[in-house]
């Protein structure tokens, strides 16, 4: 290794020079001009020297430490000193407890300096003004503009410094804030009230004060400012609604919301595209726990409301939510699956697994699949009980159509409730074709006037004619990924193939339905 260090300095003619040109910083300088040696001739008596413990290459270290260009410039260096100085002086005014006109004045400075200077709010939380600005909430002010300020200049100190956040936390903030808006004063000063929403938004962000404002009592204070500010009040209700998502990512946090009126709610307000996303991420972390879907399940229209989001086209976020939700509980309860049946969704899934999102399709896809195995199982018991009631009927004696002449009635009933589902199958087949065939046009930068060809328009209607026979129709048959396949190809200029592709398409479309209606058959 000696060896090596050596041949590395002694490789040049000057190694103080080569460390000079390299733009290392000082202290890879320092130590490379150390473990060299900088270029200095030995005197005789050095070298004559056995037991000399001089250090070689102090001269060119002294050297390195001159240079102007490796210490910061002194205009930053004195705009440094300066700033920590007026940090300073900001600290100390809060420590003046016999003048609360200078500690309300400290209060807005520390709101003012920390609201764009990521280091300011490190250094100011060193100097320690996170008491006093706890401690100010306590003042007896009537105009309450003492604990705005320092609300506001909390809420600064805590941007993107989790230090911060715990540091306000253990203070005692959470319940000073609570006891301010119970107070005459602060519940009727709505300025107040909306910087505490904003502080209870930026403290929940961090994961260990989740719970903590849980179970102080703050998710009840959110959730009656999100009912009772109205329209004009927009940043308090997406604050709130913001701040009650974080603490629902917490499964304690669940619970508390629960005993209030939260889920009847936000399920009524499901429609405002400014609010619709948020609520959905809350039901989405509800849903993690037995009694959060049960809370859904009760409110009345719970399940057509959440179905007709998934027609929302134009907002594929609100369709994954939505699609999250209706997957969890219906893998959850067999009750759910018969409600969510009846409201019509099996229909909206089909369409989804067509037009929706890839993630979207994939969830559309397991719920459907669910739906198939609970069918299934549906199917094999009522046809071992019609297996039992032929064995135990007489031999002789009227039919069972002879002595109900009504069930002819219910077949032709169910002839054409299944002849509809075919037609409604029919028109979606015929919409995902022409939605593709619009995307196919413009990936191949075809003429704007380009007309599709008699065959393609004669693609759906014959292909829902087919039917397939000699084998059993389940679900998986339909590959909910063969649209993008067929995306792929849409570069290509050779239509014929892409039409091919699209047949063969429609004809799994065709068969994936059939499943459905089969499974209507089979009741």
């Amino acid at each position: 290794m000696a060896s090596r260090t050596i041949d590395k300095c002694d490789g040049s003619k000057d190694a103080g020079s080569v460390l000079l040109d390299h733009p290392f910083k000082l202290w890879s300088k320092i130590i490379d001009t150390v473990r060299c040696g900088g270029k200095r001739p030995k005197k005789k008596s050095e070298s004559k020297n056995k037991y000399n413990l001089q250090q070689p290459g102090s001269d060119k270290l002294s050297d390195l430490l001159k240079q102007p260009e490796c210490w910061e410039n002194e205009e930053e260096v004195r705009m440094k000193e300066e700033t920590l100085e007026e940090l300073k002086r900001v600290a100390k005014k809060l420590q003046q407890q016999s003048s609360s006109e200078v500690v309300l004045e400290g209060a807005r400075e520390v709101r003012r300096l920390a609201k764009e200077d990521y280091q300011a709010r490190t250094t100011l939380a060193l100097l320690g003004v996170i008491p006093p600005l706890v401690a100010l909430l306590d003042a007896e002010d009537p105009t309450s503009h003492s604990q705005i300020a320092a609300l506001y200049a909390l809420l600064n100190l805590a941007i993107a410094n989790d230090a911060n956040k715990a540091a306000i936390v253990r203070a005692g903030a959470l319940h000073k804030m609570l006891k301010l808006i119970q107070s005459p004063n602060g519940s009727s000063n709505q300025a107040v009230a909306e910087a505490v929403v904003a502080n209870y938004l930026g403290l929940s962000a961090l994961d260990s004060n989740k719970p903590i404002i849980g179970s102080s009592g703050s998710i009840q204070f959110l959730v009656k400012t999100l009912k009772d500010f109205d329209e004009t009040s927009n940043q308090a209700k997406q604050d709130s609604l913001r701040a009650l998502y974080n603490l629902s990512i917490s499964p304690s946090n669940v619970f508390p919301m629960l005993e209030t009126d939260l889920i009847p709610f936000v399920l009524s307000k499901l429609g405002d595209m400014d609010t619709s996303e948020r609520i959905l991420s809350i039901l989405s972390n509800v849903v993690a726990i037995a009694e959060g879907r049960k809370a859904i399940s009760n409110v009345p229209d719970a399940f057509p409301t959440l179905i007709d989001v998934l027609n929302w086209t134009d907002s594929p976020g609100c369709q994954e939510k939505a699609s999250y939700i209706l997957m969890v509980m219906a893998h959850k309860s067999y009750g759910d699956r018969q409600v969510m049946i009846e409201a019509g969704l099996v229909s909206a899934l089909l369409e989804l697994t067509l037009l929706g999102s890839t993630l979207a399709q994939k969830r559309a896809s397991r719920i459907l699949e669910c739906l198939r195995v609970d069918k299934g199982k549906q199917v094999s018991g009522n046809r071992g009980g019609g297996l039992g009631a032929t064995l135990s009927a007489p031999l002789c004696g009227p039919s069972s159509s002879a002595m109900n002449p009504g069930n002819q009635l219910n077949e032709s009933d169910n002839d054409e409730m299944i002849s509809q589902e075919r037609k409604a199958v029919k028109q979606l087949i015929q919409q995902s074709l022409q939605n593709n065939m619009k995307r196919m046009v413009k990936r191949a930068n075809l003429p704007h006037d380009f007309v599709p060809s008699d065959h393609f328009k004669t693609l759906a209607s014959s292909s829902t004619s087919k039917r397939t026979t000699g084998k059993k129709v389940f679900f998986g048959n339909f590959d909910g990924h063969k649209m993008c396949d067929i995306e792929r190809k849409m570069g290509e200029n050779d239509l014929e193939g892409q039409n091919k592709h699209l047949e063969d398409t429609d004809i799994n479309l065709k068969r994936y339905c059939e499943g459905i209606s089969d499974m209507a058959t089979s009741e």
